[in-house]
């Protein structure tokens, strides 16, 4: 089965199914010389199937995962929570809900090119197999049982999650 129909194919799985916003950090330009907050505003909607992201029409590689609040000050024990808590915020200050789940830093990927034999992102061509690297560790999955048990995973959560 093609790259293509195998996305398709969990697509329409998926129909009915809740989405996760996708953002793109913008960086406003100076007002006056005074530098002003960035934000992260909406670029769409996927599903978040682990190492990839599936829209209506695209699928991309999976970048940093931020859940959107309200600015609010704190003390941080580590440069990375601050930068973290600031993305938070900024995907507040851009329209996004309170606690929602925000997708940011992910990349188009080109099922084409892995028909091709070329490599996109985590998608590989393996043996005349569609498969994917789910982790930068990770070994080669083939395609189509990974999207079959990330498509289960959100058809029908375990318990607790």
């Amino acid at each position: 089965m093609s790259t293509s129909a195998l996305l398709d194919h969990a697509r329409e799985r998926l129909t009915g199914v809740p989405r996760e916003g996708l953002g793109e950090l913008v960086e406003p330009r100076r007002m006056l010389g005074i530098a002003r907050a960035p934000r992260i505003v909406p670029r769409g909607t996927a599903w978040h199937l682990g190492a990839l992201l599936l829209t209506d029409d695209a699928v991309l590689a999976t970048g940093d995962i931020v859940r959107a609040r309200a600015e609010a000050r704190r003390g941080f024990t580590a440069e990375s929570q601050r930068r973290r808590a600031e993305l938070a915020a900024a995907a507040r200050r851009g329209g996004f809900d309170e606690g929602a789940t925000v997708h940011i830093g992910w990349r188009m990927l080109d099922p084409d090119a892995v028909e091709r034999g070329e490599a996109s992102g985590p998608l590989v061509l393996n043996d005349g197999v569609v498969a994917i690297r789910w982790s930068a560790a990770g070994g080669l999955m083939p395609l189509a049982r990974y999207l079959d048990e990330r498509v289960t995973l959100l058809l029908d959560p375990p318990g607790g999650a």
